[in-house]
């Protein structure tokens, strides 16, 4: 999420990130410093099993908005604030407030390894801190949950904005979780090149270096063939763009149940009432209300659940728009 318009250069994104706390460094599989609950099976509440994959989700901080969701979502009329309301009642602060939580997820896989999808706000002097409630408390809730990050394999990163990114990389642009490819779509990173943003040389090239930056276009599977896969399911990646260029969503899927994290596809439950509601800071509102009905869609013919990264629960019912 882009809370407004806040363009961060190279060089200040870069002196921010020098803040970071030095006992951040990159996880392999001999940090016994990171390697907490190795091979137990995450003890979370806020969790979802589709299938053999368990979805638990991770939550890194919490905060009041900047401006009114008026302001964020001027479209939205009053039938569809009070719609929005019985949905997700937490995020409705004073007057005209916003509250909103900030969350990634991991998908245990039948392995024991894990997928993450998103990294959160980030330590304090992240890419975020100007404008997000840091620090986060990701590598806590790692640790609460039982999943040690040597076995997160996979990042999926559904865009490239600060509250998203804040726990990938060190201030030496060391990949924070050693044993991980980081999943990005092709698009998000051409369209960062082509804007000169910061994030290139804060994210990108480090990933490079390494090798574990894994590129992808469109819908990619990323564990599972064809329609069962070894263990039954999939994890696919889909591209939901109009946020950002190359803004992605991840589908869990086992035979006829399906869970989607959306990312930042929808920040708010009023667009998830009325998906036609545009929020101020999406790349292209066009765009991201297309994506947005087709994959709500989708998701309520197969009666799939939300995995949510800004309402105030984390897991929601899809209801066909």
């Amino acid at each position: 999420m882009s809370f407004g318009q806040h363009p961060i250069g190279r060089r200040k994104l870069l002196m921010g990130a020098a803040a970071l706390g030095a006992g951040v460094t990159q996880i392999g599989r001999g940090d016994a410093a990171w390697a907490v609950g190795a091979g137990r099976r995450p003890t979370a509440t806020a969790s979802r099993s589709v299938g053999p994959y368990d979805v638990i989700a991770l939550y890194d901080a919490t905060g009041p908005f900047f401006t009114t969701r008026q302001d964020a979502f001027p479209a939205a009329t009053d039938a569809d604030w009070q719609r929005a309301r019985r949905l997700d009642p937490g995020a409705f602060g004073p007057d005209d407030g916003w509250n909103l939580d900030f969350r990634c997820y991991a998908v245990r896989r039948p392995t024991g390894r894990y997928v993450l999808v998103d990294t959160g706000v980030g330590p304090a002097g992240s890419p975020a801190s100007s404008w997000a409630p840091v620090p986060g408390h990701l590598p806590e809730r790692l640790a609460e949950a039982g999943i040690d990050p040597a076995d997160i394999d996979t990042v999926v990163l559904t865009h490239v904005h600060g509250d998203h990114i804040g726990w990938s990389v060190t201030p030496a642009g060391v990949p924070v979780f050693g044993n991980a490819r980081y999943v990005v779509q092709h698009a998000e990173i051409a369209a960062l090149e082509a804007a000169g943003s910061g994030l290139v040389a804060y994210l990108i090239e480090p990933l490079r270096r390494t090798g574990q930056l894994h590129e992808v276009t469109g819908r990619t599977a990323l564990f599972g063939a064809g329609p069962a896969g070894r263990y039954g399911g999939q994890v696919t990646v889909l591209p939901t763009p109009g946020h950002t260029p190359g803004h992605q969503s991840v589908l869990v899927a086992h035979d006829r149940r399906q869970l989607v994290v959306t990312g930042d596809l929808l920040v708010h439950a009023v667009q998830l009432v009325n998906p036609d509601v545009g929020y101020r800071y999406e790349d292209d509102q066009e765009v991201a209300r297309r994506s947005r009905r087709a994959l709500l869609a989708e998701a309520g013919e197969h009666s799939a659940v939300l995995a949510t990264a800004h309402l105030k629960q984390p897991f929601v019912a899809a209801h066909r728009p």
